[in-house]
């Protein structure tokens, strides 16, 4: 039979790269919750300082303005990388379970091997050998 070192290796590698993404993905959903936070400040103080907190007044500060455009395609990839995430976790659990089935197949077979040699010279498996 073949060896399945070289399948497990790959399934172990995906998953590993799975994890990766997954924690990359996760640090920019923080970066961008955190920017998300920064940008709701500078609106409030920029809306404080002008007295108008109406984006439709005409007179809305632009500065504020732009904020809020930032701010909102934040939100938009931060869903969009929950999405992401939520697929990526997904494909790992995927991988996992590919890999304990490898795992256990490469295990099935190591173990009929060693069965299939005891059964040639007169022994089962599980037996002791008696002098």
């Amino acid at each position: 039979m073949k060896s399945r070192e070289p399948l497990i290796r790959a399934k172990r590698f995906q998953m590993d790269d799975m994890r990766r993404r997954i924690a990359q993905i996760e640090g920019m959903i923080a970066d961008f919750d955190r920017m998300i936070a920064d940008l709701d400040r500078d609106i409030a103080l920029e809306e404080q300082r002008s007295g108008i907190s109406d984006p439709r007044h005409f007179a809305y500060p632009p500065l504020a303005q732009a904020a809020r455009g930032r701010r909102d395609n934040l939100r938009t990839s931060v869903d969009e990388l929950s999405l992401q995430r939520d697929s990526a976790r997904g494909m790992l659990t995927q991988v996992e379970a590919d890999l304990a089935l490898a795992e256990a197949a490469g295990e099935m077979e190591r173990g009929g091997k060693s069965d299939a040699g005891a059964r040639r010279r007169g022994w089962r498996a599980g037996e002791t050998l008696r002098l």
